[in-house]
């Protein structure tokens, strides 16, 4: 299928949209869903709302996770995380748009750092109530001191609620302003928050009091921006069809991938001979192990569209994972060309370049993949494939650095270390790849000591071995 990746993430701090009562959340592994043409999109339509915020366009990520629920966060660094759920109940790339302007004001404003301010005043609180309690429990008043613990902590906990609730406001005026600047509407805003009021409808959520909640009520953010949006003259400015175009693609391509491939089939019956339909088909029969039907889709769309990178894409996908790697080449490599390299369509065809089993195609899926790794340095299965190459032609010292690479990435320091060494070993002294190869040595050495609590180096022994990509599947 296209060429979605998964890696885990750890979601350490969730500014969510969509919040009930307040719960600080322990960090957890999530998964990130990688596509060319998804993450082609979301640059195209972020760019001009990121240049407003006076952030620079190339240090800014939108990533999707894949998840369910209608929601998105921002962590530390410029990465906006919207969930795989959202996407789903989306109705337009506008209302997509408003939340990422949303997003870019907790970036803009460092909520995440700042996060920390709030939670520090209320662990004074805390523990100022602790000591009142302690004296009033050791002077015998055992029932004041408890009523002192309890309001101390119910205090405490409405304070980090309100300077959060804050921070949500302050998100949503930045996100309204630059969307006016980057002159796009706010409808798409003020339709995405009329969904979430619904949600909190259904919930039973009381729409009087948002006391007790990290975000104002939908109703309050609703009555408070609209008419700002609605006096900007960009309030009816007409959507940008190329980008809704673009976004019903991606949507039926995400949809085809996440949810049940009987379910899809009855989302996009067969009559619909839409592109979003035919698209979605396509990953519903490959996944449900029909490859002639996935395949006819495929050829449909490439048929109706000959220089479409990413209906190429998913042809020669559909046909390397349905064990016809030679037959993938032309059409990958075509692919590969028509999106100038996009590094992960270059991992595909390198993938496939290798998997044909022919020495003669090892010299391109060198040069295409390290094409891949050059553009982008955090895919662990390029750096996988191309350690395969460079283990084939006899290249043992790179892709011992290729393999430290990719266990750096999946977050496996300690099988990091020992191939970083020997690659260190082989390579020139002072060439790139052997200062590559300390970094990498060093870098793992830090992760090792900060997760073992002190400083720790072991001796390794020589020895490589390349093992089998934990991440590059499935794909998408």
């Amino acid at each position: 299928m296209p060429n979605i990746l998964i890696k885990p993430i750890l979601k350490t701090f969730m500014l969510p949209i969509l919040a009930g009562l307040f719960a600080l959340q322990p960090a957890m592994a999530q998964s990130i869903l990688r596509d060319a043409e998804t993450e082609s999109f979301l640059k195209e339509i972020s760019k001009p709302i990121i240049l407003a915020a006076d952030l620079d366009p190339n240090n800014v990520n939108v990533v999707i996770i894949n998840d369910p629920s209608i929601n998105a966060f921002v962590s530390r660094g410029q990465i906006i995380y919207l969930h795989s759920g959202l996407i789903d109940v989306a109705d337009t790339a506008n209302e997509v748009q408003g939340v990422i302007a949303h997003e870019l004001g907790h970036i803009v404003g460092g909520h995440v750092i700042r996060f920390s301010d709030g939670a520090s005043a209320s662990r004074k609180l805390s523990i100022g109530s602790l000591i009142l309690a302690a004296a009033a429990i050791a002077a015998g008043a055992g029932e004041a001191g408890l009523g002192i613990i309890g309001a101390g902590q119910q205090l405490a906990l409405g304070n980090i609620l309100s300077y959060n609730r804050v921070q949500e406001s302050v998100a949503d005026a930045s996100g309204a302003h630059y969307l006016s600047e980057a002159g796009i509407s706010g409808k798409g805003s003020i339709s995405f928050f009329k969904k979430l009021q619904g949600y909190e409808l259904r919930r039973g959520i009381p729409q009087n009091n948002s006391f007790n909640r990290t975000h104002p009520l939908s109703g309050e953010r609703i009555a408070t921006l609209q008419s700002g949006y609605i006096a900007d003259p960009a309030w009816d400015k007409p959507l940008n069809e190329e980008w809704e175009k673009k976004f019903r693609r991606v949507q039926a391509k995400l949809s085809g991938f996440i949810t049940d491939p009987k379910q899809t089939l009855r989302n996009y019956p067969e009559a619909d001979d839409s592109i979003p339909a035919r698209y979605a088909r396509a990953y519903a029969w490959h996944k449900s192990a029909y490859p002639a039907k996935a395949i006819a889709e495929a050829e449909g769309l490439v048929t109706l569209h000959p220089n479409d990178p990413y209906f190429l894409e998913l042809q020669g996908q559909i046909l390397l994972e349905s064990g016809r790697p030679e037959e993938a080449l032309t059409i990958l490599r075509k692919a590969t060309k028509l999106s100038e390299y996009h590094p992960l369509i270059s991992t595909i065809f390198g993938h496939a370049l290798i998997a044909s089993e022919d020495p003669k195609y090892l010299d391109e899926a060198r040069e295409v993949l390290r094409i891949s790794v050059s553009k982008d340095n955090h895919n662990p299965f390029a750096w996988y494939q191309l350690g395969v190459v460079y283990q084939q032609q006899g290249d043992y010292a790179r892709a011992s650095l290729a393999s430290a690479e990719r266990y750096l990435i999946i977050g496996q320091p300690h099988l990091a270390l020992q191939p970083a060494i020997e690659a260190q070993a082989e390579l020139e002294k002072y060439s790139s790849d052997w200062l590559r190869a300390q970094d990498v040595e060093y870098a793992a050495t830090a992760q090792l000591e900060k997760s073992n609590g002190k400083k720790k180096k072991k001796k390794i022994k020589s020895g490589f071995t390349i093992q089998k990509s934990q991440t590059h599947s499935p794909h998408f």
